[in-house]
């Protein structure tokens, strides 16, 4: 793609591969990768940018595929510059490259329990953007605010309410980047909450394929109604539970697999593509409905184009 770009201070690179940027290691180039040097990097970018050219943010790759194809337009990383962590009071304020992991460790350190985080693949940016959660917390009972750079090259400050979360999802408007938040916690005692982080991630290796190659929970827990009205007899559905009831745990599409141990887990088993990781997904959504009447939801987020070589289904 033949584009006239401004000229940064950080990193513009063309035709860069995105797959070693994803958690399934898998994905055709963006036409242009961007890491900006700074917040003022990233603002004057974009102001210059031609508002025609699409922009995707992505951070770490946790919980992305990006098709085989690749992305057309400018993707943004963000990397050192935006990754810092600080406490002040009862208030943490994280990059929006700043790991969840780590946030969660450092607010331990501080005496403050951001724990739900800590089990959390990814960084903050996408935490915030996908609303996540993990045992009963969401980024939604935590945030103040969040700073973001928007298409039009702008910063702004924007309340939860302005983010609009619900489950798994805030609205943020397209080409839009968040570059930090502000979160309030709890105090806590910090052996005791380094403890509790310490169960969980030993519950979660229990429970999950912590090993493989994967980008987190694949489908959204559905609600307690099926597309055919029945209700449910559990009090909290879960997507591992109608793909196995759909006979699907462990099932394989060339190189990509259902995982054995936890069925909403997709798997690269090793030179899986990006379509038939995303055709093995569809073929479970399919399954799924017609065993139960389930319309399972794409956790995981697809970005790029699809390359036309007779993979998908």
């Amino acid at each position: 793609m033949s584009m006239n770009l401004p000229t940064p201070r950080g990193a513009l690179t063309p035709d860069r591969p995105l797959d070693s940027l994803t958690w399934l290691r898998v994905g055709g180039p963006a036409d242009w990768l961007f890491q900006p040097a700074d917040v003022d990097d990233l603002a004057d970018f974009l102001r210059d940018l031609d508002p025609q050219i699409p922009v995707f943010p992505i951070g770490v790759g946790s919980n992305l595929i990006v098709r085989d194809g690749g992305i057309r337009g400018v993707v943004i990383r963000l990397g050192r510059g935006f990754n810092g962590i600080e406490v002040e009071e009862n208030k943490v304020i994280a990059g929006a490259a700043a790991l969840d992991a780590h946030v969660a460790r450092r607010a331990a350190d501080a005496g403050l329990d951001l724990t739900f985080l800590r089990t959390i693949p990814g960084a903050v940016g996408g935490a915030v953007r996908m609303n996540a959660g993990c045992y009963g917390s969401y980024v939604a009972d935590h945030l103040i605010e969040v700073r973001a750079v928007t298409r039009d090259g702008r910063q702004v400050t924007l309340k939860p309410e302005d983010m609009n979360f619900s489950y798994r999802h805030s609205d943020l408007p397209e080409g839009w980047v968040l570059t930090e938040a502000v979160f309030h916690a709890r105090p806590g005692e910090p052996e005791a909450l380094h403890a509790k982080m310490t169960a969980q991630l030993a519950k979660r290796d229990e429970t999950q394929p912590t090993k493989d190659r994967t980008a987190g929970s694949t489908f959204r827990n559905p609600a307690g109604f099926s597309s055919t009205g029945r209700a449910d007899d559990t009090h909290e559905l879960k997507a591992w539970s109608l793909i196995d009831r759909a006979g699907l745990r462990g099932h394989s599409w060339g190189g990509a697999q259902m995982s054995e141990k936890h069925p909403n887990f997709l798997l690269n088993t090793g030179g899986a593509t990006a379509a038939e990781l995303e055709a093995l997904g569809e073929l479970v959504r399919r399954r799924v409905l017609e065993e139960s009447g389930y319309d399972l939801q794409w956790e995981v987020i697809r970005v790029g184009e699809a390359l036309d070589n007779g993979d998908m289904a």
